[in-house]
């Protein structure tokens, strides 16, 4: 008996070992996390390698050493002898996995085995066989766990779950071993199974309305029809191996082949669906690759109005499971897509429960919040990776009393009557026109903590941090709920809704990218028009709290010089060139945001005496002589850019600052000076020395919108006295 390492996903080992133990009866097994070891012959690898479809790599184990440090790791791999596995004509590579606190690069191992390999043959008197990164015709392979090191020669050459059909795939393609693994917790496998083994088969069906590249209909198709998964496959770790036993490979290979399952004996149709007409195309690429095209009903609707013309012969209370559907719907990874793809879980739980009464249901996800809004019972739950993604496989069955309605819960109602009674009290302002964008909620109730914002025909959804107190699966669901809600409520489609995690920024922390997909569009505000990008960015470059504050600043400068410094994107500049202004300087330190601002004065056709400049604010006023008759301050509360010359708190700075604005400002001149820090304290004493009149008018400028959120920010008029 030899040892063999046979790998896979996390969460797939139990059912590798299963498989094992079906594959090569009487072998030795034992369990380890993402592997099972074999004891057993060649030809146990040999079939391991050809039939196995939820393997990885089969590995067949030549050392296995103490490993203390480096020296030791060359001389366990030095002594083996390698002339006696390969030639030195044909290159080799070295794949090494694990660390310690002596050996704790994974290159550096694999140099090391690198050059005890090579010296070996030199120390035989051979040749130096040559080293291939992209395809070697060798392969070894080192495992280093605990100071010890398990040196491999890998059969498998590469990874099993690369099955010879694959042709191409979608944004996120299943792994062909994860999609049988699938197929095997689905009971799918195991009917079959008991179908080729009875004298009277039932007949099966298996359907994927979400199909993507195909991968689960094609493998349920293989398992039906009994074919190896790697019976096509020319390229092996083995081939290239002196103990290769060319002879034992073939009667295995042969054996394989008399066992396969006609199509027309299988009793199993297979329906594979996809909305998108290229991944059906793929589909049907990979299919015919694979040899089963003809064995799969290809469709192209949208899973949420696709049914199939046949209904189970047994009923699930039965037992009898005849009727089913596998397959991995999209998880929403991105955080954008939620609030398409929650309304889009609820409907087709809806279908699900019309059209599939009685059929066995599973379903891939790293997502299980959103397989809730199938508004199903599951029955059965497995963890498995999909790659890097931590998944679920999660089993429904559609029996009666799993096809009933579900009450909505008492919080979406509590949400629901919140947002009604919110744009019921702003209707009249909503129906002034004074904008198009406007908050509609701002965290009202504590357990939905989200702020809502309307831009023209689009909705942002910013949903704020959690408190500690509160389970972040909780908090997830609740913010759930409110996507849910709001197309129902404000008309809006969801794929308009857009949805951020607001989180406590500093500095110009509230600038930074967010998203890159460079989507822009028009608001309009007291008869000024705005660019918005809901996307990319945190906020969206139009700061609404401020709307009558820039009203008031617009009505305050006509014929006056004005420099609006930090002007984000210059929405203050633009109110005061429609104000008449005599002239208009806008200072920031971003040029993104000053092309911003050029954008948005040419969106109003603003052209004339209009300065756009580019630097540190603190810096640039500190040094310009340049006099204001009104200058608007609104800097952030904290910044440590490198751009700048030292870091920025406005708590501490903010005297200075002004003060440095006090030699640009003419007498009688004012400064808007605005921050949205909670916490801030204007120093009134200290700009009285200075000569100002301190006015406060931070309520006076808090839009109806945010009156339950009086602390957004904080307003005062500066005036130099005469």
């Amino acid at each position: 008996m030899h040892q063999i390492l046979v790998t896979t996903s996390r969460g797939l080992d139990a059912l590798l070992q299963d498989e094992i133990q079906q594959l090569c009866p009487g072998v030795s097994t034992k369990l380890a996390p993402g592997m099972v070891k074999v004891s057993g012959e060649l030809s146990d690898a040999y079939r391991i390698c050809l039939h196995s479809r939820l393997a990885n790599r089969v590995l067949w184990v030549l050392v296995h050493a103490p490993c203390a440090n480096e020296q030791a790791l060359y001389s366990a791999a030095n002594n083996i002898d390698w002339p006696s596995h390969f030639s030195h004509e044909d290159d080799f590579m070295v794949q090494f996995n694990g660390t310690t606190k002596s050996i704790n690069n994974t290159q550096f191992g694999a140099l090391r085995i690198k050059d005890a390999i090579v010296d070996r043959f030199v120390e035989d008197g051979l040749m130096r066989p040559n080293v291939s990164k992209l395809a070697p015709k060798f392969v070894v392979h080192a495992r280093l766990h605990r100071d010890e090191v398990t040196i491999c020669i890998d059969l498998s050459g590469k990874s099993l779950h690369q099955r010879h059909y694959r042709q191409t795939t979608g944004d996120a393609p299943l792994k062909e071993h994860v999609a049988s693994a699938m197929l095997y917790r689905s009971g799918f496998v195991e009917r079959v199974k008991q179908n080729q083994a009875s004298d009277v088969p039932q007949s099966l069906v298996l359907a994927d309305p979400m199909c993507g590249s195909g991968t689960i209909a094609i493998e349920a198709a293989l398992i039906a029809q009994n074919i190896a998964p790697a019976i096509a496959r020319e390229q092996w770790g083995f081939n290239h191996w002196k103990h290769h036993s060319a002879q034992q490979w073939q009667q295995i290979r042969d054996a394989a082949l008399q066992a396969q399952t006609p199509a027309s004996d299988t009793h199993v149709a297979i329906y594979a669906n996809d909305l998108d007409r290229k991944l059906v195309r793929s589909a049907k690429a990979n299919a015919d690759e694979a040899g089963v095209f003809g064995d799969i009903i290809f469709s192209q609707t949208d899973a949420l109005k696709w049914s199939v013309d046949t209904q189970p012969q047994q009923a699930i209370e039965t037992g009898e499971l005849t009727h089913f559907i596998v397959t991995n719907p999209p998880y929403g990874e991105r955080l954008g897509e939620l609030a398409t793809l929650l309304p889009m879980f609820v409907k087709w739980g809806e279908q699900l429960k019309a059209h599939f009464a009685n059929w066995h249901v599973s379903m891939l996800t790293s997502n299980r919040e959103l397989l809730r809004q199938l508004r199903l019972r599951s029955n059965k739950e497995y963890a498995m990776m999909n790659g890097k993604l931590e998944c679920k496989c999660v089993n429904y069955q559609l029996n009666e009393s799993n096809c009933t309605a579900v009450e909505q819960h008492s919080g979406q109602q509590d949400f629901a009557n919140r947002l009604k009674k919110n744009l019921k009290r702003l209707k009249g302002f909503i129906q002034s026109n004074v904008t198009d964008c406007y908050r509609i909620y701002d965290a009202d109730l504590p357990e939905y903590n989200c702020a809502i914002d309307r831009y023209a025909d689009w909705l942002v959804v910013q949903e704020y941090a959690p408190p500690k107190d509160i389970p972040a699966e909780k908090a997830r669901r609740r913010l759930h709920d409110v996507l849910l809600q709001l197309p129902m409520l404000t008309g809006v489609s969801t794929d308009k809704i857009v949805l951020k995690v607001r989180e406590q920024q500093k500095g110009k922390a509230q600038y930074d990218k967010f998203n890159s997909q460079h989507e822009r569009i028009i608001v309009q505000e007291h008869g000024a028009q705005f660019y918005v990008n809901l996307h990319d960015y945190l906020d969206t470059g139009l700061f609404l709290d401020h709307r009558i504050t820039r009203q008031r600043f617009a009505q305050d400068v006509q014929g006056m010089r004005v420099l609006n410094l930090f002007s984000y994107t210059g929405s203050v500049s633009v109110h005061a060139a429609l104000g008449k202004a005599a002239s208009v300087t806008t200072v920031d330190m971003s040029n993104t945001y000053l092309d911003w601002a050029k954008d948005n004065f040419r969106l109003n056709q603003l052209r004339g005496g209009y300065d756009f400049q580019q630097g540190d604010c603190l810096s640039w006023i500190k040094h310009h002589s340049k006099q204001y008759e009104r200058i608007f301050i609104d800097p952030p509360s904290f910044s440590n850019s490198k751009r700048m010359s030292k870091t920025w708190d406005v708590q501490r700075d903010h005297v200075s600052l002004i003060r440095d604005a006090l030699g640009c400002l003419t007498r009688g001149g004012k400064i808007y000076f605005s921050n949205n820090l909670r916490s801030f304290k204007l120093d009134t004493e200290a700009l009285q020395d200075m000569g100002f009149a301190v006015e406060d008018i931070t309520a006076a400028t808090i839009p109806e919108d945010y009156i339950r959120n009086p602390k957004i920010h904080h307003c005062w008029i500066l005036t130099l006295e005469k």
